[in-house]
C-alpha cells in the first residue's frame, strides 16, 4: 500500500506515460481539418476546464495534485495559478472523501469538476457516484439536480498492470442518472467536457492516459470559447460502405489504422466514433448498419457486459437486424486482468489485426 501511495503522490503515470509518447503518437490516425492548428488532448481539456471556470464562476476543479503540482498529467497545467485555492483545490489521497465533498458541493448550487488520478480508483468511491450522485434528482422528486464531472483517465495505460488498466465504460454507462462520454481527438475532448460541465446532470468524462499527449486538428470552430459537442451524438470519422466499425476512446484511432490498411484491399469501412456511451447514438450506428450490412464493434474493455454487447442488442432490436448479411463481430481486451509483461500486454488489448481479421471474418474474404 505505502508503495502504491507513494507513486500516486510523485505522479507515477506522468513520468511514465512521458517516456512513451514519442513511440505511441504514430499509432493514431485522425481526419482532416479545414484549420493547420494542432492541439493535444491534453491541452484540450485543460482549455475546456479553464474556459468553463472562467465564465462560471460555480465551477471549480478538485483532485489529487490538481493545483500546485498541475495535476498528475498535467491537464490542469496553470490553473492554480491563475484562479487560486478557492477554484482549484488540492484534496488528500481519499477518493471516498473528496468525491463525497464534490457531490455535497453540486448539491448545494456549485458545479465541481471532481478529477480521479485514474478512474481505477474511483472504485473507492462508488458509493458517493452512484447512490448520491446519480440517484438524488430522482430520489428527490427532481428538487435537488447534482451537476457535477467526474473525469480522469480510463483504460488500458502502459506497463502499469491490472490495478491500474481496466476499462469502466460498461461499469458507469449502466447506471441511470449517469451520463458517460469518452473522447476519442482533441476536439472530443474539449467539446464533451465543455458541454458535460454545463450540463446539469452527473457526467463521467472517460478519457485516456495514452491519448493526453497526442496532437489532433482542431478546427478554427473547435478553438472558440462556445464550441460545444452535443451529448449523446456520434461523430462518423471514415465513410464506407462495406462494413461499420463502432469504437469509443483509444479504439477509434484503432480503427481508422485499420481501415487504412483494408483500403489496399478495397474494402471501405465506415468507422463510428461513439463520443456518447449514455446516451448512445442509436440513429448513427443503425443508419450505418442498413447502409453497409456489416458491423464489427471494437474496445478496449473486457467482453462480457461490454459496450459491444449493448450493440449487438440494440442492433438485434431495430430494423437494422434485417439488413446484416453477416453476424455482429466484436473486438475487445481479453478476459483476464491485465498482465503485467509487455508482450502479454500488447495481445491483451485490441490491435488493427485484431480488427481486420474480424472485417475479413465479417466479409467471407479468406484470413
Amino acid at each position: 500500500m505505502a508503495t502504491i501511495i507513494a507513486k500516486r503522490v510523485l505522479g507515477f503515470h506522468f513520468l511514465f506515460q512521458r517516456q512513451t509518447w514519442c513511440v505511441l503518437r504514430k499509432e493514431f490516425s485522425s481526419t482532416a481539418s479545414k484549420s493547420a492548428s494542432q492541439m493535444t488532448v491534453r491541452d484540450a481539456l485543460n482549455s475546456a476546464m479553464e474556459e468553463e471556470i472562467k465564465r462560471d464562476e460555480s465551477v471549480f476543479l478538485l483532485g489529487e495534485e490538481v493545483a500546485l503540482y498541475d495535476g498528475a498529467y498535467k491537464v490542469s497545467k496553470g490553473l492554480w495559478k491563475k484562479y487560486g485555492d478557492k477554484r482549484i483545490i488540492d484534496t488528500p489521497i481519499s477518493e471516498i472523501g473528496f468525491t463525497g465533498i464534490a457531490v455535497g458541493a453540486a448539491m448545494a448550487g456549485l458545479k465541481p469538476i471532481c478529477e480521479f488520478m485514474t478512474f481505477n480508483f474511483s472504485m473507492q468511491a462508488i458509493d458517493q457516484v452512484i447512490n448520491s450522485a446519480a440517484k438524488t434528482f430522482y430520489m428527490s422528486a427532481g428538487k435537488v439536480p447534482v451537476p457535477i464531472v467526474f473525469r480522469g483517465p480510463n483504460g488500458a495505460s502502459v506497463g502499469v498492470a491490472a490495478q491500474h488498466s481496466q476499462c469502466f465504460a460498461s461499469w458507469y454507462s449502466n447506471c441511470p442518472g449517469l451520463k458517460v462520454v469518452s473522447p476519442f481527438s482533441s476536439e472530443d475532448a474539449k467539446g464533451l467536457l465543455k458541454s458535460a460541465i454545463r450540463d446539469p446532470n452527473p457526467v463521467i468524462c472517460l478519457e485516456n492516459e495514452i491519448l493526453y499527449g497526442v496532437s489532433f486538428p482542431m478546427s478554427d470552430e473547435a478553438l472558440s470559447d462556445e464550441f460545444l459537442i452535443p451529448l449523446g451524438k456520434a461523430k462518423i470519422e471514415r465513410a464506407g460502405n462495406h462494413v461499420t466499425l463502432v469504437a469509443h476512446s483509444r479504439s477509434v484511432g484503432v480503427c481508422l489504422d485499420a481501415a487504412k490498411e483494408l483500403e489496399t484491399i478495397g474494402v471501405e469501412c465506415e468507422v463510428i466514433n461513439l463520443r456518447s456511451l449514455r446516451p448512445l447514438d442509436d440513429e448513427a450506428i443503425i443508419n450505418s448498419v442498413m447502409k453497409t450490412h456489416h458491423l464489427v464493434t471494437v474496445e478496449g474493455g473486457w467482453p462480457q457486459s461490454g459496450i459491444g454487447s449493448e450493440i449487438c442488442a440494440r442492433i438485434i432490436e431495430s430494423p437494422a437486424f434485417s439488413y446484416l448479411d453477416a453476424p455482429v463481430l466484436r473486438v475487445t481486451g481479453a478476459d483476464v486482468p491485465m498482465p503485467y509483461a509487455k508482450t502479454l500486454e500488447e495481445h491483451a488489448i485490441p490491435q488493427p489485426p485484431n480488427v481486420i481479421k474480424s472485417v475479413k471474418k465479417s466479409l467471407n474474404i479468406p484470413l
